[in-house]
């Protein structure tokens, strides 16, 4: 165990976070202190909308039914312990849906052990495999709080017309959707007409902080897990939260905010082995969208294991996490400065309450996401005009390299350019528009770039990452550069009544975000897999010379 974690901890409900007085104390005045002498703990606990400024005011007003919401969804177990049951034939469980409407369900079934397939992509290759899994014997999930999504909504159009497409009847393809949407949403409106189950979302809790809404409980309902255990964990929790001590989720806000304010605003999200499966993912989102504007944010890098490249360094706060801990068992996991150990449902309120304190440490809204819409105005701008011409710097391989001017004609030289402009403060975002199962090598750039750079260095799969980490690629520090990976397409797969196919709708989402990246001046390098096997293998190999 660290020295760091060896002091007092703040526990609550079998939820302890240790370490976190230690990160407090290193900053020049006590930030718990001035929270506890603000009474924000009791504010928050109360929902107070003033927490954050009179010009977060409107939002918080709308978006604080987190705090409660466990006692809330207890009105839908009945249904959900009924919907089971009429489904129970369809044990093949697809859930459709971007950032906060599928990362927390994500993490549930994982933790839990019980299957469920997440689509949360455009890659046509994906998509394709998902539809030819045990269609006959599978419900999805079509999950969005806007009722707007693309991608969702290109999912329910894939899936509605596969199952017409095996023969089924209307009436027997609807049979097979569950919808979880805002009351009122267009998608609402859309199962209506179409007859499909829909369960409504709590209106007053936003996307990221909507674990312990319909739109993780749904899933993971259907998926097997006993939800109510997770609503149990956080009521047992909701008790600390109005306390100036044993408040665990004050402890952890307080020491992110304390690292923030002090130069520590990256924080290693890593698994401490103890039983919770895939955490770091979910508060990725959660803490990039909440903290990520106006030009400050807590930055997360999700890292594979505790001794991975970039799980510790100068300005960076390592939190592990982890199940409850049994009797003589030390927590933390390598050089982790907090350790937050407990049940999953009280996981996830801890998380949200601590992202708000944050959020009122550094003085921005925790509930909006200013900059997330850019990319997806000119993703619609593309699908409607045609991409943008654009012509390689040159070819190396089976990898076709788009580089700003001057860059070098190889590719281990056009990396290595990239990492040296990261200077001493600045991070890399790798992001991949590709097939999250068939290219998941690909996610092996992020440790043997960070090991290249010695700066912090974060890895996304496209779109994906446009609902989770995007806001601060735009609305946070910046210092960042962008490695962007697409990869050809070479079986491509309709929209149903949509003019556009899932590999138009892919490419025009990576160039978007392009466009909203360099039009604020952000360096950008693409690189396009012309065979994507071997240009996974290549690009690999290159980014491993970049470091000798």
């Amino acid at each position: 165990m660290s020295d760091l974690l060896a002091g007092p901890a703040d526990i609550a409900a079998g939820l302890a976070v240790h370490g976190a007085d230690t990160v407090d104390r290193s900053a020049p005045a006590s930030v718990r202190a001035d929270l506890v002498a603000r009474d924000v703990p009791a504010r928050l606990a109360a929902k107070d909308p003033t927490l954050w400024g009179s010009d977060a005011e409107a939002t918080a007003r709308v978006r604080l039914g987190w705090v409660d919401t466990h006692h809330r969804s207890r009105e839908l177990l009945p249904q959900l312990a009924e919907l089971t049951d009429e489904l129970a034939d369809l044990d093949h469980v697809v859930l459709a849906g971007m950032g906060g409407s599928s990362l927390a369900p994500e993490v549930i079934a994982r933790t839990l052990g019980r299957p469920l397939t997440v689509l949360d992509t455009t890659d046509p290759g994906q998509v394709r495999a998902a539809l030819a899994d045990r269609l006959e014997r599978t419900v999805v999930v079509i999950s969005s709080k806007s009722g707007t999504t693309v991608e969702t909504d290109s999912h329910r159009r894939a899936y509605w017309q596969a199952f017409l497409d095996a023969g089924m009847t209307e009436a027997e393809a609807a049979r097979h959707f569950v919808v979880v949407t805002d009351p009122g949403s267009p998608l609402a409106a859309t199962a209506a007409e179409a007859g499909l189950v829909t369960i409504p979302a709590d209106p007053e809790v936003g996307g990221r902080y909507s674990a312990l809404t319909a739109f993780g409980l749904v899933p993971a309902a259907l998926a097997g897990v006993p939800v109510t255990d997770l609503l149990d964990d956080a009521d047992a929790l909701a008790e600390s939260l109005g306390r100036d001590r044993d408040n665990p989720g004050l402890a952890l806000g307080a020491a992110l905010g304390a690292a923030a304010t002090t130069g520590r605003d990256v924080v290693a999200l890593t698994s401490d082995g103890t039983g919770v499966e895939g955490l770091g993912d979910w508060a990725e989102q959660l803490l990039a969208e909440s903290t990520g504007k106006a030009g400050v944010g807590l930055l997360p890098v999700v890292v594979e294991s505790p001794d991975a490249p970039g799980a510790a360094g100068p300005d960076v706060l390592t939190v592990s996490y982890g199940g409850a801990l049994g009797p003589g068992v030390a927590p933390g996991a390598g050089s982790a400065d907090v350790a937050v150990n407990g049940p999953l449902g009280a996981h996830f309120l801890t998380w949200e309450y601590a992202t708000a304190i944050a959020g009122a440490v550094l003085g921005v809204d925790p509930f909006d996401q200013p900059d997330v819409a850019e990319s997806k105005q000119n993703t619609e701008r593309i699908l409607a005009a045609g991409p943008p011409a654009e012509a390689p710097s040159f070819t190396d391989g089976a990898i076709e390299v788009y580089a700003p001017p001057g860059a070098p004609a190889d590719l281990s030289g056009v990396l290595r350019r990239l990492l040296d402009g990261l200077g001493d403060d600045g991070f890399l975002a790798v992001t991949a528009y590709l097939d999250r199962r068939g290219d998941a090598a690909v996610a092996g750039l992020r440790p043997v770039l960070a090991r290249a750079t010695r700066r912090p260095v974060t890895f996304g799969w496209g779109p994906r990452y446009l609902h989770s980490t995007g806001q601060y690629h735009k609305g946070g520090r910046p210092v960042g550069s962008y490695l962007q990976v697409t990869g050809a397409v070479n079986d491509d797969l309709p929209v149903p009544g949509r003019p556009y196919t899932f590999g138009t709708l892919q490419a025009a989402q990576a160039a978007g975000d392009r466009q909203a990246l360099t039009g604020r001046g952000r360096p950008v390098l693409r690189l396009h897999l012309t065979e994507r096997a071997a240009g996974v293998a290549q690009l690999l190999d290159a980014a491993g010379r970049t470091g000798t």
